[in-house]
């Protein structure tokens, strides 16, 4: 089996993209996809995930030019994990998904 994620959903948030040194970009973001299903009662229940997406170079600059808060797009790349300690000197841990591609839907 292979790190591989592949998710379609919709653009939370307008993408933060920085230029590193030697113009090298990266691109952040997080996209809501949604799921659907029904509980004991037989009801409809909706569950939004949100996704912290990290993007490099070519796919961070596609990602600055075309997408904006609510876009839907599609993402493939892989699970990364980091932690770091924040200012208060307690350990927090981040799971992203590393996007190697990206699809854009619609308009």
């Amino acid at each position: 089996m292979k790190n591989r994620v592949q998710l379609i959903g919709n653009a939370g948030n307008d993408p933060i993209v920085k230029t590193l040194d030697g113009g090298r970009k990266v691109a952040n973001l997080a996209i809501a996809t949604n799921d659907s299903y029904k509980n004991d009662k037989g009801e409809r229940i909706d569950q939004t995930e949100w996704h912290t997406v990290v993007a490099w170079g070519k796919t961070a600059e596609i990602i600055e030019k075309f997408v904006t808060k609510g876009k839907q797009i599609g993402i493939d790349g892989k699970l990364t994990h980091r932690s770091y300690e924040d200012k208060n000197g307690y350990k927090r841990y981040i799971t992203e998904v590393l996007a190697n591609e990206i699809t854009l839907f619609g308009k």
